[in-house]
């Protein structure tokens, strides 16, 4: 089925426990911070219910009209379909956001990849990767991940920490699992259900198997507490700060204090095994709507920057050109990876269709570590101006407003408001606090960036360079390790 903006919004009113600035949130619906993006989500789900978008972001199998974006793809179609709704919803919020479902959802696909590995410790974990699959299909819930622990001193064991510096389970129940510990989470106040699984990878000792715990939780549950960031949605006016008023994507300390996971909610535990999996396929599919979504901040910049050289004629300078150019050629190596690692795809073990894995990792790799020095140039093309140009109340009062009219105002085609607002948008994206954050987020979201290179090296065939070296320098099989 796919679900209207008004039962989103009914199933967060469900009593949970969410603090921001010191103040327990009534409704998140409604506060300040979370309404914009909240209604965001919310409008996502509305275009699948209109005739403009329905067939862009749905379609009918079994009688019933599903969402495109759980889809479990299978064939190139399905990302091609992922691809033309994400650009529907992009183009009519006008902005970009990232954690919104389709993203975390790919975790949620490497289960299915898993399934095997999870039957062999006990066949009820592998049956309830199936049924949750089914129901976040079904139910089109809004579903995130849980990944991140605050890790306390990381020189140390977690066995010489306060235990609940990572998720672990503290007791076993008829009803299930308790666990205690916490994750950092972005969407998780407005999500309905987030995949909890251990941020540990390399396991290598049974006393460490009380964290190997994962499975799904109800952001409702009681014991779920959320300790969310000061938002930047509501500190200022949106007139002058556009992207930060709607956009904003709030984090949370998500708090496990004394969490049942009932067993059918349980994907493993005490299996370091099917947490090693899960680790190292965590990203396989959600790295692409990941790294599409700086696409569309790619654009962004683009935009932002060719406007504010066109409005002055500098877009006819030659040094400018080349800079506009730089943006580009950023914006389309990370569409060529993306188109790459679709034409190129690979079947996953679970039988379904995996974006080729090392032309995505280094997609990625190309998207987030350029990122700071795109940001920069697109600044650069902007000028000054985005940190000295006046607030929208000023351009409104009667004492400044006409001064700032006459100065800001270039012809009958550039006026003042138009120049305002493209300077509001530009600061926002490039300036602010916000777009700070935003970077930040780029750069640690998925993996700090020696990950984002291991996940490359781990995925990259090195036989054919070592064979064509090999050959073209003749050596001999013995380097092989084959030969006598």
């Amino acid at each position: 089925m796919i679900r209207t903006g008004d039962q989103y919004r009914e199933g967060l009113q469900d009593g949970r426990e969410v603090w921001m600035d010191g103040e327990r949130v009534k409704d998140v619906t409604q506060h300040p911070s979370f309404k914009p993006i909240v209604d965001v989500r919310a409008r996502m789900y509305d275009m699948a219910h209109e005739a403009k978008y329905q067939d862009r972001l749905t379609y009918v199998e079994d009688n019933k009209r599903n969402t495109i974006f759980y889809k479990p793809p299978r064939e190139t179609k399905d990302w091609t379909d992922k691809l033309e709704a994400v650009d529907a919803v992009m183009q009519d919020i006008g902005g970009v956001v990232t954690r919104v479902g389709d993203e975390t959802i790919g975790e949620v696909w490497s289960l299915i990849d898993g399934r095997d590995v999870l039957a062999e410790f006990d066949p009820r974990f592998a049956d309830n990767v199936d049924r949750h699959v089914q129901n976040i299909f079904d139910n089109d819930i809004f579903h995130i991940s849980a990944n991140t622990d605050p890790k306390g001193d990381r020189s140390l064991p977690p066995q010489e920490q306060d235990p609940d510096m990572m998720v672990h389970v503290v007791k076993e129940t008829d009803a299930g699992i308790v666990i205690r510990g916490a994750k950092y989470e972005t969407a998780a106040a407005y999500a309905d259900q987030a995949f909890l699984k251990p941020t540990v990878g390399a396991w290598t000792n049974e006393t460490l198997s009380d964290y190997a715990v994962g499975g799904i939780i109800d952001m409702g549950a009681p014991g779920v507490k959320q300790i969310c960031r000061s938002s930047f949605a509501g500190r200022n006016n949106p007139k002058d700060y556009p992207l930060a008023n709607k956009f904003d994507e709030v984090e949370s300390l998500v708090i496990f204090d004394n969490v049942l996971i009932p067993w059918e909610n349980v994907f493993f535990y005490r299996h370091t095994k099917a947490a090693q999996f899960i680790r190292a396929t965590l990203h396989r599919y959600s790295a692409f709507p990941y790294v599409h979504r700086l696409l569309y901040v790619a654009d962004m910049m683009i935009g932002a920057a060719m406007w504010n050289a066109k409005q002055t004629g500098l877009d006819k300078l030659q040094s400018v050109r080349e800079k506009l150019a730089d943006l580009v050629c950023y914006r389309e190596g990370i569409n060529a990876h993306l188109t790459a690692s679709i034409t190129l795809a690979e079947k996953s073990p679970g039988g379904l269709l995996m974006p080729n894995q090392s032309i995505l990792y280094a997609g990625r790799v190309h998207g987030c570590a350029n990122l700071p020095a795109m940001m920069h140039i697109a600044r650069e093309l902007c000028g000054g101006q985005i940190c000295v140009t006046p607030n929208s109340a000023a351009f409104e009062s009667e004492g400044s407003g006409p001064w700032l009219q006459k100065f800001y105002s270039l012809n009958k085609q550039w006026e003042s408001e138009d120049r305002r607002k493209l300077l509001a948008f530009a600061r926002d994206l490039l300036n602010s606090d916000y777009a700070g954050h935003r970077l930040t987020f780029v750069q640690f979201a998925q993996a700090p960036h020696f990950n984002h290179l291991n996940a490359v090296y781990n995925s990259f065939d090195f036989s054919g360079p070592l064979d064509f070296v090999r050959k073209a320098a003749g050596l001999s099989d013995k380097v092989m390790g084959t030969g006598k």
